[in-house]
């Protein structure tokens, strides 16, 4: 047994103060409630100081959320309690040993006219362990007029590096700018004054500002282009690429030495890489990594100051979970022992590369898998989560690199055996496409061995793709645990499975995109996995886009169709929904294709449509629109607005419950005569 399995065994058998989450659970296999899918997660947000020292996390108290610092050295102490009295609290991270930045929200009318558009806002705070200081880094700022102050006192800045080998200070932006703000002061400078075509930012091991982003337009159309800052301050353009070519480069890191970046490109290639880049020369070098299946993702380097700084970590890449390969050799044999230590396994996975058509079969860690969630900076205390797709798994702490500890589960009240099983699979399109795709089966002990009935879900976005991890929408456990199937295409315009794939769905906006969800349909029958006449879509966002048109196509194949915050008005969508100056220009050409809205009528199946009334990302109108038009289709059309709901996640609790539960009943009751499991 391993020194690491040894400890585990030790560990596990003592129940500390916060090893919580570990009674035993019924036999009797009970679907969760809509209130325990609801419920925030018991902890989350857990991370280790830079030092080890410390680790904090978020504990749930039914609507509300509290800060927890423990002392990593004395488990059985107990922890403190930070809380807030105004705004809720979304998330924590350590910023320095001493220093927490706590991210808060709340809803917010904004007067508009005679009337008010509800939308929520944002906050970031800065606090020490105690929580007895807390201070808004946009206090920091000089203000020249009581118009920007009252800006300031509204707005919030994103950390752009923390600096770790500086006791006192950070880097923020706010809008285009850069500051550096003094913890300690809570003084701030701006460092840099930017441009609006500036939209991103990347600084060396030192911390000084290196890369900059443009994005801007020429007569080859738009552009982003890279900026390596000069030994004179200056910034110089190394690489122009056009969004029409889809091409990616992004610097992903530095070294130690001042001549060679880490970019990640996919020039040439379907897949993106991670390569040397010469800057003196201008020079895309050697490849550092890459994966014959999947896009490179990132790069992970050591920035705090000792024997190993400013080497490499690891690689991400985005299988089919976001995946981190380990090259430092110490990671890679913590990562190891872990696995060993709590009985990771990896079994056979099949492997359909979406360029070419090959397939291969790789071992992957499929239904269980270990997560480094945050590790110190000497590697001898991290915080470890163990789950899978369909398990919300647990959390660890391991400590002197030999003692594991449980900490708790995040959602002690779900029993992963009701939840079902998920696969990664593919089927051909209608063209021949590979299509990726993640299936999931109910419980065959509560449900049979299947057919089952079945929910497509396609994902947002739609320059976006599914995770084959927890899902914390809850949407797919909800319906696995009913009983039914689930289907989630990677349909051609997903993002992160090669440029074959992302590529092909420009313009195909309910048309060869929609194809592919069919077909899925088609695939998922003929496998024996679907029961034919018992087939509904569920889609929000460019989800809910396709949930309408499947409302529309005459195909025959689904029961009903659930549409949640869906885009109706392409017109409307192309000049109004990408408010990021980025995003518009770059899908804008890429976003046309069957207009729902001007067929509405057309609807051949009954249909609900729900938008939150706080959505400023597909506005309400979007939803009311189509509305309007299918109800005169004679289809039942059920249509409601959920307030203080906005594109996601719930404000409270009971907002999170209400839209599950919409979904639940709808699914169980209305989807067709008898609802979705009855026979026709």
């Amino acid at each position: 047994m391993s020194t690491i399995a040894l400890s585990l065994a030790l560990a596990a058998s003592a129940s500390g103060a916060w090893a919580l989450g570990h009674s035993p659970q019924d036999p009797v296999r009970v679907p969760p409630t809509i209130e325990q899918f609801a419920a925030f997660p018991y902890l989350s947000s857990l991370s280790v100081s830079p030092d080890g020292r410390h680790m904090v996390g978020l504990e749930a108290r039914g609507e509300d959320r509290v800060i927890l610092v423990w002392d990593t050295s004395d488990f059985n102490k107990e922890p403190i309690r930070i809380g807030s009295s105004e705004m809720k609290i979304r998330g924590v991270q350590f910023i320095k040993n001493d220093r927490l930045a706590v991210s808060l929200w709340e809803p917010w009318d904004i007067a508009v006219g005679g009337g008010t558009n509800g939308t929520f806002i944002s906050k970031l705070m800065i606090t020490d362990l105690q929580g007895r200081n807390w201070r808004d880094p946009m206090d920091a700022l000089r203000t020249r007029s009581r118009a920007e102050a009252e800006a300031a006192r509204w707005a919030s800045p994103t950390i752009l590096d923390t600096l770790p080998n500086d006791p006192n200070n950070i880097l923020a932006l706010l809008g285009n700018d850069v500051y550096r703000i003094n913890l300690q002061t809570n003084r701030g400078e701006r460092i840099h004054r930017s441009g609006e075509r500036v939209i991103a930012y990347d600084t060396d091991l030192t911390g000084e500002l290196r890369t900059r982003t443009i994005a801007d337009r020429d007569a080859g159309g738009l552009y982003i282009a890279t900026q390596f800052r000069s030994a004179n301050s200056a910034w110089d353009e190394h690489i122009r690429t056009y969004i029409k070519d889809r091409e990616v480069f992004a610097v992903a890191g530095f070294s130690t030495d001042p001549n060679i970046a880490y970019v990640i490109s996919n020039r040439g290639r379907d897949k993106a890489a991670i390569f040397e880049y010469d800057i003196a020369n201008r020079r895309i070098g050697e490849v550092l990594f890459e994966h014959p299946l999947f896009e490179a993702t990132g790069v992970a380097i050591e920035t705090t100051e000792g024997p190993k700084f400013g080497e490499i970590l690891g690689f991400g890449y985005s299988g089919p979970r976001q995946e981190f390969y380990t090259v430092d050799a110490e990671l890679t044999a913590l990562r190891q022992g872990v696995e060993q230590a709590l009985g990771i396994e990896q079994a056979p996975v099949r492997i359909v590369d979406t360029a070419t058509g090959a397939a291969r079969t790789i071992r992957y860690a499929n239904n269980r898998y270990v997560e480094i969630v945050s590790y110190s900076d000497d590697l001898n205390t991290a915080v470890l989560f163990v789950g899978g797709v369909n398990d919300p798994g647990e959390y660890f702490l391991l400590r002197n690199k030999t003692e594991l500890l449980p900490i708790a589960k995040p959602y002690p009240q779900l029993d992963p055996a009701t939840l079902g099983t998920t696969e990664l699979v593919y089927y051909k399109a209608r063209d021949g496409l590979d299509i990726p795709a993640f299936l999931s089966k109910p419980s065959a002990e509560m449900y049979g061995p299947g057919p089952y009935p079945m929910v497509v879900m396609p994902h947002g976005g739609p320059w976006a793709r599914d995770q084959m991890d927890w899902d914390g929408s809850m949407w797919r456990q909800l319906m696995t645990s009913r009983g039914y199937a689930v289907l989630q295409p990677q349909f051609r315009g997903s993002d992160g499975w090669g440029d074959r794939l992302w590529k092909a769905g420009d313009n195909e906006w309910g048309q060869t995109m929609q194809d592919d969800l069919d077909d899925g349909v088609t695939w998922a029958v003929a496998e024996g996995h679907a029961i034919a006449d018992r087939v509904a879509m569920y889609g929000f966002s460019y989800g809910g886009y396709a949930a309408m048109v499947a409302g529309i196509r005459p195909n025959g194949l689904y029961r009903c169709s659930i549409a949640g915050a869906g885009v109706s008005d392409l017109t409307k969508i192309r000049s109004s929904l990408f408010r990021n100056p980025y995003t518009r220009e770059a899908q804008l050409e890429t976003v046309n294709g069957l207009n729902p809205v001007s067929r509405a009528g057309e609807v051949s199946i009954p249909m609900l449509v729900f938008h939150g009334a706080r959505d400023t990302t597909v506005l309400l109108e979007q939803s009311e629109g189509f509305v309007n038009g299918a109800r005169s289709s004679g289809q039942n059309i059920q249509y409601e607005v959920i307030p203080d709901y906005g594109h996601g996640p719930a404000w409270t609790r009971d907002i999170a419950a209400q839209q599950l539960r919409l979904v639940d009943d709808y699914l169980k009751t209305s989807c067709g005569e008898g609802g979705l499991a009855a026979p026709r």
